[in-house]
């Protein structure tokens, strides 16, 4: 890839969604028809199940003390007799689901994430996840991974998980430096990284992933250097570099800030640039959207294929038909509708005891929704994509215009057949995802929704 210019990245540093979905999660419909829900689900996963399989991804939400950048769905605790109750209702969630089968799901895709999902007692954690498979079958191909936190995953976590097959782990490190450490609540000795990952490799996970964040409160170019530093000398199959999304207004921790302590947007893109300039050096492959990979790591391989697939857990190699989320706030996929359950934990388990799924919004897609999605999945994953001629003419209202701006600034090639990413465009996915999402481009209050590109 070659250099950014500044001024295109001020140009491009707008307001736009990760697009792990299409419509995005502000679009959706604030109830949702439980009857409707299910009948969309049993329809998907006998169309998917023997052929693809499914993905999994089970949320739990404990921490035992707030990170205040974070803007997950969490509930901080120190009190670790939650574990039981909510791992009943977990699997409560999970027979609702089993009964609309009617018959054994093939699991393809597992993912833990959190919240801490080490926070849970590897004994409790092999309790979930054996009364899941026992009543399920797993490809031979399975992807299962897990996020650890560096302070609290010791070697039984890792150890029991992975003889429960799961083969790759995400740690979050964030920022090595101390005073950033303080200023986010996350107080996490690098010596605590190291062991995890050392543990991690002698076990035998077949990938690790690192998780860093710039934009951070407190962050320079010259710490930012430190930490990019700190978690290259891991050696990880796999960085992931996320942008800072500092929304106060959906997340309350971000408001302990002092915003004048937040690098300013020309720091935080010069922040951006160190990083990816220090990937690459090293030989990290740009995945696409904060992603970076090794170019022996199977999600560059998949990527080359030209079969990388994005879901709500981020870039995968899996392509499965779809996504079934378990626990407070997780989200499902069915292609034909997205679902979300309850965010607080008291709604969450009232719905459940009462034999009731936990949905309480989401979105059907439309036809023309379904083509948009493909479009942006497209860009995303493969940085081009083929337009079909149905589609043109709603095209041509509303992407077009967008398409020759983003080709007079060099960072596509388009025509009338389809698009392609330039080397300078490959930094700018999002921007040329915005091109097919319809509801963003037509809504004029759109900036007070997400955060910045970069």
């Amino acid at each position: 890839m070659i250099a950014v210019d500044n001024a295109l990245l001020n140009k491009y540093n707008v307001p736009i969604p990760r697009y792990t979905s299409y419509p995005t999660v502000p679009y959706w419909d604030h109830e949702i028809d439980e009857d409707r829900w299910k009948a969309a689900f049993n329809m998907r996963f006998k169309e998917c199940n023997d052929s693809q399989g499914i993905s999994l991804y089970i949320h739990l939400p404990f921490c035992e003390s707030m990170c205040t950048f974070c803007g997950c769905n969490k509930r901080i605790t120190t009190n670790h007799k939650v574990e039981d109750e909510y791992i009943e209702v977990v699997l409560q969630e999970w027979e609702l689901y089993r009964q609309q089968m009617g018959t054994t799901p093939l699991i393809r895709e597992f993912h833990l994430g959190g919240g801490t999902p080490t926070f849970f007692s590897a004994e409790n954690l092999r309790r979930l996840i054996q009364s899941i498979l026992s009543y399920s079958r797993i490809a031979d191909d399975h992807e299962f991974s897990f996020e650890g936190h560096p302070n609290n995953t010791t070697y039984t976590h890792l150890k029991t998980l992975f003889d429960l097959g799961f083969n790759r782990v995400s740690f979050g490190m964030q920022d090595s430096n101390p005073e950033v450490q303080q200023v986010i609540n996350r107080i996490q000795p690098q010596k605590n990284v190291e062991q995890v990952v050392q543990w991690a490799r002698e076990i035998g996970y077949e990938s690790v992933n690192i998780d860093l964040v710039y934009g951070l409160p407190l962050q320079s170019i010259h710490r930012m250097e430190k930490t990019i530093q700190d978690a290259i000398s891991l050696a990880p199959d796999r960085i992931a570099f996320y942008s800072y999304a500092h929304v106060p207004w959906t997340s309350r921790g971000q408001r302990l800030f002092d915003e004048n302590d937040l690098p300013t947007a020309e720091e935080k893109l010069a922040l951006y640039q160190l990083g990816r300039n220090m990937f690459l050096a090293e030989g990290y492959q740009d995945i696409g959207m904060d992603h970076f990979a090794m170019p022996d790591d199977l999600m560059y391989k998949i990527k080359e294929q030209g079969a990388l697939h994005r879901n709500f857990m981020g870039y995968t190699v899996q392509q499965t038909g779809m996504v079934l989320g378990l626990g407070v706030s997780s989200i499902s996929d069915v292609f034909y509708g997205f679902a979300q359950n309850r965010k607080t934990i008291h709604d969450y388990y009232e719905d459940i005891k009462q034999g009731n799924l936990a949905v309480f919004k989401g979105y059907f897609l439309t036809e023309t929704d379904q083509a948009m999605r493909q479009y942006i999945l497209d860009i995303a994953c493969n940085g081009k994509t083929q337009f079909k001629v149905e589609d043109i003419s709603l095209l041509e209202t509303y992407s077009f215009p967008y398409l020759a701006e983003l080709e007079a600034d060099g960072l596509i090639e388009w025509d009338y057949q389809g698009l392609q990413l330039t080397n300078l465009g490959a930094n700018f996915v999002r921007n040329v995802c915005k091109a097919f999402d319809l509801k963003l481009l037509s809504d004029e209050h759109a900036t007070l929704k997400f955060s910045q590109a970069v």
